[in-house]
């Protein structure tokens, strides 16, 4: 056992020692030595029912003959950070979770990890630590929240709190209508209910083969996620003592599979982030383009929050990511994952309850998966968009530049009204380096939403979005304007082609044009940032690239 290294041998009197100071017996120095990963905190609320779930991982490790080590992660929410300087980090803090795991993990030589998890950043963090490792892990989401409640109306956060603020300024709703809806889109513990980032997420991991079938989908609140917590921990005493480490999970087929899946969702463009910076970290490469050539063969046959009206909950009782997995059928590749079973073995189990919430590949939703990626003058090395959360009529858009140097201007402009119609936003210099962090920006974007511009605006950007934005919002833009990417170098009143199907995005500009404006640019200064968003903004790569760090 890796755990042998601090456990055995006279000279390792010291560190038992210290073990024993802890409360382990004699017995327990002969089990395998368990890390549990816990991102419990009070201000996310999909993470403060994590207490329950960490009793019950501890439960099956303890059952199946090992010794469970809880030690905490740092969360941020999204949402809470959104909108204002904190979302600067949230970003940043996916490789600080990385570095941390790697940290713990190996200077306590730990035999496996649980990986207790559930938003945004967490998830790739923790995944990105250990497979940089190579030690036995399994991932416990923890689940999404249901539904709130208004006049019968089921809710939603992204819908129904930041979609909210625009139709307020609209005059739709009032002042009690809107305190309404902040008070009860969110009941309870649990991640935001659509297929937004988080969930996206917990889907990707599921279909990735490194957690249990099933886990995805469960809801917060419900038994199925605490038995499947409990199931975990005996899992991972199991794959410690069989050494199946995550690389045997994580292989490029697997992650295939997770691109795949993720079309066929229709969710986050964030997973263009993420999914390359896992891979990176298990040394296989994965471009961004292999997210457009695998959408262009896989249809969207799911139809949750944002692009749809479906939430999560009625995707878990519809029969989650397995019963995607059996509609997939052959498409995936029969990979291997820590429940045990391979892919298709899952899949054949799997039953699909509801014909519209999980539909099958020849009554789909869409022919095509959720996301594309666009190329053009204007983003040579890719830019994505989530075309399963776009109308029909914005598929192809014409409009003219109106160019803000960051989030914060653009957003004043939208909430005073002075972005006409038939614009497309520019928001710059809010890219990895540039943010630096790469800002999400569901601000803006909801606001165009609530203001019923979604149909008439188009923004883009060489920050993100969150994986609730709807309507016709690019990101990633790359390279991006701080580097000198051509984002740096559009004017207001230029005019920009955006066209989906073609998978175009450029500005009607000459090259001799672009050249003349380059050779008047220089970047602007960095934003004075503390040292941690410093060293980041030195160390951060290109969004095409997963924004990984160079070391």
């Amino acid at each position: 056992m890796r755990s042998d290294t601090i456990k055995c041998g006279i000279e390792r009197v010291p560190a038992r020692a210290l073990l024993y100071a802890t409360g382990l017996t004699k017995e327990d120095m002969e089990k395998p030595f368990i890390g549990i990963a816990s991102s419990f905190t009070d201000l996310i609320p999909g993470h403060v029912h994590m207490r329950r779930l960490e009793r019950e991982i501890e439960k099956g490790i303890y059952a199946a003959g090992g010794v469970s080590f809880i030690f905490g992660v740092p969360g941020i929410c999204d949402g809470i950070a959104m909108g204002h300087k904190g979302m600067n980090y949230s970003l940043a803090s996916r490789e600080l979770i990385a570095d941390l795991i790697e940290c713990v993990t190996n200077a306590h030589c730990l035999d496996g990890l649980v990986l207790l998890t559930n938003c945004d950043k967490i998830t790739p963090g923790m995944l990105m630590g250990a497979a940089r490792i190579d030690v036995p892990a399994i991932v416990v989401t923890a689940g999404p929240m249901i539904s709130g409640r208004h006049k019968m109306q089921k809710l939603s956060l992204v819908r129904d709190t930041f979609e909210a603020v625009g139709r307020k300024q609209k005059g739709e709703i009032d002042d009690e209508e809107l305190e309404s809806l902040e008070m009860e889109a969110c009941p309870g513990p649990g991640s935001c209910q659509g297929m937004y980032t988080a969930n996206t997420m917990a889907c990707v991991t599921e279909a990735l083969g490194m957690s249990l079938p099933g886990c995805a989908a469960a809801l917060a609140i419900s038994a199925d996620k605490d038995r499947i917590a409990y199931n975990s921990g005996q899992k991972i005493v199991n794959l410690s003592k069989e050494d199946v480490s995550c690389r045997k999970i994580m292989t490029r087929d697997a992650f295939e599979n997770a691109i795949l899946i993720d079309m066929a969702l229709g969710g986050s463009t964030n997973t263009c982030l993420h999914i390359p910076a896992m891979a990176n970290e298990a040394d296989i490469n994965i471009e961004l383009d292999l997210f457009d050539e695998i959408s262009k063969r896989v249809p969207q046959i799911t139809n949750l929050r944002p692009g749809g009206e479906y939430f999560m909950e009625d995707f878990f009782y519809a029969g989650g990511i397995p019963a995607v997995m059996k509609r997939l059928g052959d498409d995936l590749n029969d990979c291997m994952t820590v429940s045990g079973f391979k892919i298709r073995e899952i899949a054949r189990q799997a039953k699909v309850y509801d014909e519209d919430i999980i539909r099958t590949k020849q009554n789909a939703y869409s022919k095509e998966g959720g996301i594309a990626v666009l190329h053009g003058n204007i983003a040579p090395d890719g830019a994505v968009i989530k075309q399963s959360a776009l109308s029909d009529d914005m598929m192809v858009f014409k409009g003219s530049a109106k160019v803000f140097e960051c989030e914060e201007d653009a957003m004043q402009a939208i909430m005073d009204k002075k972005v006409p119609q038939g614009s497309v936003v520019i928001i710059r210099y809010e890219g990895p380096r540039g943010g630096p962090g790469m800002k999400e920006m569901l601000s803006p974007t909801a606001a165009l939403v609530g203001m019923g511009m979604d149909n008439s605006v188009a923004l883009i950007t060489d920050g993100r979005f969150s994986g609730g934005t709807r309507g016709p919002c690019i990101g990633h833009v790359s390279p991006e304007a701080m580097v000198g990417g051509p984002l740096a170098l559009i004017e207001d009143g230029d005019e920009i082609i955006i066209d989906i199907p073609k998978r175009k995005l450029y500005a009607e500009l000459s090259e001799s044009e672009f050249d003349n404006r380059r050779a008047k640019w220089s970047p602007p200064p960095l934003e004075a940032v503390n040292r941690f968003l410093t060293r980041y903004a030195k160390c951060v790569t290109s969004a095409d690239k997963g924004a990984i760090l160079e070391s």
